[in-house]
């Protein structure tokens, strides 16, 4: 189960990108107007990076322990 999460976020983020970044460079390498879209990748690279890295806090955060062990379990 811990190597699931790491999986998924990188699984999930490669197809946003792809889904992102293709049809944007398809775009600008095919149509005429595709060159304004030169003004978006810097935007969209950092929501990439943005998700990249909330992918990642998801993906190493800790589960809480299932029962109750080590100082905690003495009454106060």
């Amino acid at each position: 189960m811990s190597r699931l999460r790491p999986v998924l976020a990188v699984g999930l983020w490669s197809l946003v990108a792809l889904g992102v970044v293709v049809p944007l460079v398809w775009l600008i390498n095919n149509r005429d107007w595709g060159i304004g879209l030169m003004l978006l990748v810097p935007f969209v690279v950092y929501g990439l990076m943005r998700l990249g890295r909330l992918l990642e806090a998801w993906a190493n955060t800790v589960p809480p322990p299932s029962g109750m062990s080590g100082s905690d379990t003495t009454p106060r």
